[in-house]
């Protein structure tokens, strides 16, 4: 069975500054041999639905930072399952809304340049079913969604939910894990927020054999991975 690094959303190129980091050492304390990031690679925020930050930067601007800071996760990662995020589908709605047929709309690998990467919307492995979570939601939105599933679940996108969950019939053991984020909640992508008392959960997950793992990153002052945010 696999050793599976599970990457949180990192929202290029608004990612904490440590992030990267942080899971190439859980890759190699927990000798992983798998990756798979959880969606949102790519923020987006010049392109969203709803109101521009008057500090952000435009689409071709942003999208040439973005370039550099997820070539740096590929150059860390370079073989790794992605979970295609409803930010990373912004160009695709986009193209929709204004009549574009997706054929015409080009592929994640020949945008991001990320040959070996392999995007989806969803990857089981071991059966355990990965994917963003668009779409789910609640206090713990991995095990309201395994319990849909009926299988177990470890999925991104609420970025304050992390951690584990289990469920257990006579016959059967599932979990479900909310994974936490790697963004910075102070960039301008996420100004929206500034007044929520729930902040992100800065954190990664492994799963071992099947069997899941949580790790927070230690982003305090003085701890490992402090940035000054």
């Amino acid at each position: 069975m696999a050793r599976i690094l599970c990457i949180g959303d990192i929202h290029e190129p608004v990612s904490r500054r440590k992030y990267l980091q942080f899971n190439k050492d859980l890759y190699e304390e927990y000798e992983c041999d798998q990756v798979v990031f959880l969606g949102d690679i790519a923020d987006w925020h010049a392109v969203s639905f709803h109101k521009h930050h008057p500090e952000a930067p435009g689409p071709k601007d942003e999208y040439k930072l973005a370039f550099k800071k997820i070539h740096q996760w590929y150059n860390a990662f370079p073989n790794a399952f992605i979970c295609i995020g409803n930010h990373d589908e912004r160009l695709i709605r986009l193209g929709e809304d204004n009549n574009i047929p997706k054929r015409f709309i080009r592929n994640f690998n020949e945008v991001w340049k990320t040959p070996k990467w392999n995007w989806d919307y969803s990857h089981i492995i071991d059966d355990v079913y990965y994917f963003h979570g668009t779409g789910n939601g609640g206090t713990y939105p991995a095990p309201n969604a395994a319990k849909k599933m009926l299988m177990s679940v470890v999925m991104g996108h609420i970025h304050s939910a992390a951690g584990i969950k289990w469920l257990a019939s006579p016959q059967r053991r599932i979990f479900g894990m909310d994974v936490g984020c790697g963004i910075d909640d102070t960039a301008y992508a996420f100004a929206y927020g500034k007044h929520q008392i729930k902040r992100s959960i800065i954190s990664a997950a492994v799963v071992l054999d099947g069997i899941p793992y949580h790790e927070i990153m230690p982003i305090g002052k003085g701890e490992r991975y402090y940035d000054g945010g």
